[in-house]
């Protein structure tokens, strides 16, 4: 089966990481259908994901993130997509950590979550309320 590994060193401590590690667990419960758990530790963590044809782990620690995953068979044939894709939502999710925050997106931003589920959730009605809506009348042909 192939694997995939990727490391990204960061400079975000453990509690910033840990909110980009359930930022990543949420996202690819919701874009890609996996199953994520997250345990806690205290010099790090561990997000465990599965689905049918894939598992694996990322690692959280203060100053890294390790990402292990085994593809299955069917998937395998596509791993170099999936690295990819994976590789560009953690860089992602990493870029926007270490950019600074606007104030007012600071103190608008709630201070708890209850749960990860309701964080995608409030994410997505954000985001679905964000895109423009859909015309109603086709335009005029010329």
């Amino acid at each position: 089966m192939p694997d995939i590994r990727i490391h990204r060193a960061h400079r975000l401590g453990l509690a910033r990481a840990r909110q980009v590690a359930w930022s990543w667990a949420e996202q690819v419960e919701r874009d890609f259908d996996l199953a994520c758990t997250v345990r806690e530790g205290e010099a790090g963590d561990t997000v465990e994901f599965q689905r049918t044809g894939v598992s694996g782990r990322l690692l959280v620690a203060a100053d890294h993130f390790d990402l292990e995953a085994r593809l299955g068979f069917l998937l395998g044939a596509f791993s170099r997509t999936i690295e990819a894709e994976i590789t560009k939502n953690l860089d992602a999710l990493l870029a926007a950590a270490t950019a600074p925050a606007p104030a007012a997106a600071a103190a608008a931003a709630p201070s708890t979550r209850k749960t990860a589920a309701g964080g995608a959730k409030a994410r997505a009605q954000a985001s679905a309320a964000a895109q423009p809506k859909p015309r109603k009348t086709p335009p005029a042909r010329r």
